[in-house]
């Protein structure tokens, strides 16, 4: 592939076309349905599913064909096909469902604001996943613009994916024949470190998603006059969460919930370790004086991708500050987030926590659970001509080798393909780089990172080309 030929295209199509799509894609508050339980009657999803579909026929490969499948009762998925002169399959994935909007955009932001400064577009959804779709057609238009043969590609964007991919299934199930078998799997749903170079995401964490209540009260009585007799809601969910964590390390107890990491994934956290530095850590918006777990940046990468962790994300029962009278509360709920190791049995893990947060409820509470999991990926050992890719891609565009990481968040596809094509190499990336704030606060998307991620993903199409041809 000719670099400076691809940038011609590449760059003049993200700065007129695709900024510009995105811009109103982040405009639309297309709420996951887990977040927007009547997503189908607002109808932001369709307006999404609207927007990407007119730009990709807008600017479609050679004889591209799109169609927007819609199962019953499940949120729609585009499916693209590009035919190839490689008797192959390139299987390309994103995602164009966001998340909530969060509290705590500072001032001139906010979630369906989309504000450019600079480099970033800030906005949801933008890096978190709507730009997926569109650099995936401009590095497939960059190889026919030159003439390069390619693969058969497979585009696939959901609209479920921050709810867990949970209609996913049923659409590959329904478009097996029409998928294939993909030698390369292209995601563009992941994190980088910095935006110096491209990264390769290695592995995901699997996730437990619960929604843990206790019940002490059938309404609030005066807490001087119950306190003492009545148990407290918040307490009882405190002495639950400790029989899954260690309250003073935060380390998980249950030993469904370890993995041993690999001895391969080790050598990979050292050497992100050593270049990165204290970068690890002092990329997060740390309040003043707050210290990071983990004794070394090791531990510390480790920690965020290979160890499991608990989180409390949401709360309900609680009044806010200024409405809370000196009532002893009836009900106390929690949303969890419980990451898993990439390895973890995500399958033996649920059932170890609803075990322990099940068993012998506290004072007698009535403890109320709705939990789910999904599994998380390790990838396979990356293929000497991809490697010779990845590295020829990140040298041209950044002048640095790239390296591989694991990432600490999910991404349900990875695992699902993983088991169905084994054989298959992946390209895991993003633009989900240092400060960028997915699912947070002034989520922004780094625009020059993403231009030269979206040469790289040409340049390694058309070397899966090449290879298949050799």
């Amino acid at each position: 592939m000719d670099f400076r030929a691809a940038r011609q295209l590449i760059d003049p199509l993200w700065m007129d076309s695709i900024l510009p799509a995105l811009v109103e894609y982040i405009r639309i508050p297309n709420k996951s349905p887990d977040f927007d339980p009547e997503w189908q009657s607002h109808g932001y999803m369709e307006d999404a599913v609207k927007l990407v579909e007119g730009w990709c026929l807008r600017h479609a490969p050679r004889d591209m064909t799109l169609e927007v499948v819609r199962l019953p009762g499940r949120t729609p998925l585009i499916f693209m096909e590009i035919p190839g002169s490689i008797d192959d399959t390139v299987l390309l994935y994103g995602h164009l469902d966001k998340q909530p909007e969060m509290s705590g955009w500072e001032d001139g932001l906010g979630p369906w604001t989309p504000v450019i400064r600079g480099d970033k577009l800030y906005g949801r959804g933008g890096a978190d996943d709507g730009y997926s779709a569109f650099a995936s057609l401009a590095a497939i238009l960059a190889l026919q613009e030159q003439g390069l043969p390619h693969a058969r590609c497979v585009v696939i964007i959901e609209a479920c994916e921050e709810s867990g991919s949970y209609d996913l299934p049923f659409y590959i199930a329904h478009l097996q024949q029409r998928i294939g078998t993909p030698s390369l799997v292209v995601c563009l749903d992941s994190g980088a470190a910095n935006y110096e170079q491209l990264w390769l995401t290695v592995s995901l964490r699997g996730m437990i998603n619960a929604k843990l209540s206790a019940t002490v009260l059938r309404e609030g009585v005066h807490s001087g006059f119950s306190s003492g007799v009545v148990p407290s809601s918040f307490r009882v969910l405190r002495q639950l969460l400790t029989r899954l964590e260690d309250e003073n390390t935060g380390a998980m107890r249950l030993p469904e919930l370890q993995a041993e990491v690999p001895p391969d994934r080790l050598a990979e956290v050292r050497q992100v370790a050593e270049a990165l530095g204290d970068e690890v850590w002092t990329q997060f918006p740390f309040a003043p004086g707050v210290q990071p777990m983990g004794q070394d940046n090791v531990e510390r990468i480790l920690g965020r991708t290979w160890r499991s962790t608990l989180s409390v994300t949401g709360a309900a029962g609680l009044p806010p500050l200024g409405s809370a009278g000196n009532v002893l509360r009836p009900e106390t709920a929690l949303a969890l987030s419980i990451r898993l190791p990439p390895t973890a049995d995500a399958d033996r893990a649920l059932a170890a926590v609803t075990r322990e947060l099940s068993r012998d409820p506290p004072s007698g509470a009535r403890i109320t659970l709705d939990a789910n999991a999904q599994g998380g990926w390790n990838a396979p050992s990356v293929a000497p001509w991809l490697g010779t890719a990845l590295e020829q891609a990140s040298q041209q565009s950044f002048g640095r080798s790239f390296m591989c990481m694991g990432e600490g968040g999910s991404i349900p596809f990875m695992g699902m393909l993983g088991a169905a094509f084994p054989d298959a190499q992946f390209m895991i990336t993003g633009v989900l780089g240092p400060a960028s704030n997915a699912h947070g606060p002034n989520e922004f998307l780094h625009v020059a990172f993403a231009r030269k991620l979206t040469v790289c993903v040409a340049q390694v199409l058309a070397a899966h080309a090449l290879r298949q041809q050799a």
